[in-house]
């Protein structure tokens, strides 16, 4: 992965400070991250939740609202708008520079915001929120203490977890005038609303208004006991994987996979989609797939590796063997679950090998079947476990042929 620092002129004029993380290869697709109130780019969750996505193939541009983190300007002449408007500046630079967003994320009242700019950011095909509030006007509480103050002297100096921040009349006038109910319900696009039961901060009904005023397709997450900020790295980690695979599904990748024919049933075809150093695009048929190898080895382990498509396919092949003669011979056989591995072992240390020098693959392979099953049974179905065709295919010698493509199917 890749970051890069890099600044851009705000809604307000001042120089704001972002950072690009990008993937390795070209990215699939751009996200635009927006930060909890008072908080900054570099918050836990946003960190973790930009490296998901860039282990996914999607570069994440997070930036410092006005007056925030290393940005310039001052906070108390900021407000919901104006953030909405970074927001939107943000995604003007995207994609004068890279490519415009297509998916939105917010955190807190950043989520609320994301709500409110996406309508104005038109290449933006997914938006996603983590314990934002339903109506930007929800933040006023924190000042609570403060609002007679703000309203007679038009500012008040307010401390907002250990630190202080000044609060203009303006910012509350204007996240009291403002409503999300009518820009959600125009969205347009695909939601995602995460948020945690027990979040003591913005609670979870808001999650609920928020749903049920948006239009399909829609999903709510439950963030179970994980606070307002995602604090603990398992409620991070949690949230970033689950978004990940969400916005997956919402990314348009017919760039990525141009170089992929129409595949006749039967035949599969495998070709790098650029988005990685190892990552490939496997179509087989009308399915497609991804395959890559783990960072340990230098891929982004966005998918499963060669040889886990390879017991995969055993295990798949297994299962599906089993199920056909328990049919036939109407055994209660109610479930199945094969557990593989493979490794390489010395080929003096196998019993029943003809090879006896070198080394060799080890498959092993573990069954569970349950069912109402005798015993003599169950040995049946040891039996035909090997009779799986795959099974049969690694297990005997075979014959693969490479030869180059000619210009006229493809090469």
């Amino acid at each position: 992965m890749a970051s890069q620092k890099l600044t851009f002129t705000g809604s307000l004029g001042a120089q704001l400070a972002a950072r690009l993380d990008l993937p390795d290869g070209r990215p699939r697709a751009f996200a635009l991250f927006a930060h909890c109130f008072t908080c900054t780019k570099d918050i836990f969750a946003a960190a973790r939740i930009s490296a998901a996505l860039v282990e996914n193939g999607i570069a994440v541009m997070r930036f410092d609202f006005t007056g925030l983190g290393h940005s310039d300007g001052e906070f108390a002449s900021t407000n919901f708008s104006s953030n909405v408007q970074d927001l939107v500046v943000a995604a003007d630079y995207l994609r004068n520079h890279h490519e415009a967003p297509a998916i939105l994320i917010g955190h807190s009242l950043g989520g609320a915001a994301v709500l409110a700019a996406a309508g104005k950011i038109p290449e933006a095909r997914a938006v996603a929120t983590i314990g934002a509030p339903a109506d930007p006007s929800h933040v006023a509480h924190l000042f609570d203490g403060s609002l007679e103050e703000i309203e007679r002297e038009g500012e008040a100096k307010v401390n907002l977890a250990g630190r202080e921040f000044t609060i203009a009349k303006q910012f509350i006038d204007d996240v009291r005038e403002r409503s999300l109910t009518s820009d959600i319900g125009r969205l347009g696009k695909a939601l995602l609303v995460m948020h945690g039961p027990r979040d003591t901060t913005v609670s979870v009904d808001n999650a609920a208004q928020i749903f049920i005023a948006a239009k399909h397709p829609k999903s709510f997450v439950s963030l179970d006991d994980a606070d307002h900020l995602l604090s603990r790295k398992e409620d991070a980690r949690y949230a970033a994987e689950v978004l990940a695979a969400w916005a997956s599904r919402y990314i348009d990748t017919e760039a990525a996979e141009t170089d992929v024919e129409t595949v006749e049933e039967g035949d599969v075809v495998v070709a790098e989609n650029g988005e990685g150093r190892f990552q490939q695009t496997i179509t087989a048929g009308r399915h497609r797939l991804r395959a890559d190898e783990p960072p340990a080895v230098g891929g982004g382990d966005t998918g499963p590796s060669p040889y886990d498509l390879l017991l995969a396919s055993l295990g798949a092949c297994t299962n599906m063997t089993l199920r056909m003669y328990a049919a036939r011979k109407q055994i209660p056989l109610e479930r199945c679950v094969v557990r593989l591995s493979h490794k390489k072992i010395h080929a003096q240390d196998c019993e029943h090998c003809e090879q006896t020098t070198g080394k060799i693959d080890k498959i092993d392979r573990v069954l569970e079947l349950h069912g109402a099953l005798d015993e003599a049974t169950i040995t049946r179905l040891l039996e035909i476990a090997d009779r799986c065709p795959v099974h049969q295919t690694l297990s005997r010698e075979n014959v693969i042929t490479t030869e180059l493509a000619t210009a006229s199917t493809g090469g």
